[in-house]
């Protein structure tokens, strides 16, 4: 049975997380992963500051082949990273292990991922294969996608789910709206930043479910 998981990592133990050494404000949300031949490659964004060079506050990263600016609107910037698969850590553990990456959202304190497995069985080999490589993961929630969940259910994370939920008790989808981003990142206390991504992929997981079984107007 499909097994979600959400575990945390030490902000200065992942190789990415670096930048909040000199920029401690900023939000680091990973977008997607792409293995690809001898290297895995991650774009992520990085939200809540402006800066004329943003790879400029990377240092240099172990594992890191090659690291360039794909997009940037206002204070976001879209990056994309090479990473080699000789170097040992959760972006290539995932990979080896085969697990989905649902989420992944850094801050100067920690890193929060959301996986997806197959089965326990998946998520407790990749708990194994973290140990063996001294990777410092915490587990904080485990659980199976049991049948009676419902699809909509299913496509969200906890944490989606969780600001959705706010943001609609809270009247942050009312006209006008009762509620602003800040205030609910203040009351889940995450960033600003945080909240609109939760949101938009809440959102974005809620339609895509919804719409997929149905037919466009003739």
């Amino acid at each position: 049975m499909a097994t979600e998981a959400t575990f945390t990592v030490p902000s200065d133990q992942f190789p990415l997380g670096t930048i909040f050494e000199q920029l401690p404000e900023v939000t680091v949300e990973l977008e997607r992963i792409i293995p690809a031949q001898d290297v895995v490659i991650p774009y992520f964004w990085v939200r809540g500051t402006e800066v004329d060079d943003i790879e400029d506050a990377f240092l240099d990263h172990p594992g890191v082949e090659n690291i360039r600016l794909v997009d940037s609107v206002a204070d976001q910037y879209l990056l994309r990273v090479e990473w080699s698969l000789e170097y040992d850590d959760v972006l290539t553990t995932l990979t080896e292990t085969k697990i989905a990456l649902i989420e992944a959202v850094g801050t100067n304190r920690q890193w929060t991922f959301d996986i997806r497995g197959d089965d326990r069985r998946d998520i407790a080999l990749f708990q194994e294969r973290c140990r063996e490589l001294d990777i410092p993961i915490t587990v904080t929630k485990l659980h199976a996608l049991t049948p009676l969940e419902s699809e909509t259910e299913a496509s969200l994370t906890d944490t989606q789910q969780e600001a959705l939920v706010l943001a609609y008790e809270r009247g942050y989808f009312d006209t006008p709206r009762e509620v602003t981003m800040a205030d609910l990142g203040d009351e889940l206390d995450i960033s600003q930043q945080a909240v609109a991504s939760r949101l938009r992929r809440g959102i974005s997981s809620i339609l895509g479910t919804t719409l997929s079984g149905l037919r466009p107007p003739e």
